[in-house]
């Protein structure tokens, strides 16, 4: 399987997640993506420690997508680093995986 990742995105808001998801899903970039509105983030920016309200984006793609969709997101989205972290899908329905892997062709 290993051509599968899960991508998790921050965003500053819940709407700014739902545009990105959009944009992403509309260009075949992603499957789709499931989005937690109320997510606490503690972490240092800048030299000060920050605790701030996000949205978390769980996202679904494949592997030679990734670069597509760091590219993408950095070019829309409005934190100056936003996180894009995609790990591998180590196994799972095949089913879902075949979905996932026609939604991204």
């Amino acid at each position: 399987m290993a051509n599968e990742v899960v991508i998790f995105i921050t965003t500053g808001s819940k709407e700014e997640a739902q545009t990105i998801a959009r944009i992403l899903v509309d260009e075949k970039l992603i499957a789709c993506a499931n989005i937690t509105a109320a997510v606490q983030s503690i972490f240092r920016w800048q030299g000060k420690v920050c605790d701030e309200k996000e949205a978390l984006m769980i996202v679904k793609s494949v592997k030679a997508n990734v670069s597509s969709i760091v590219t993408r997101v950095k070019e829309i989205h409005s934190y100056d680093v936003p996180e894009i972290i995609a790990l591998p899908i180590i196994d799972g329905s095949e089913d879902y995986l075949r979905w996932l892997r026609n939604e991204c062709a």
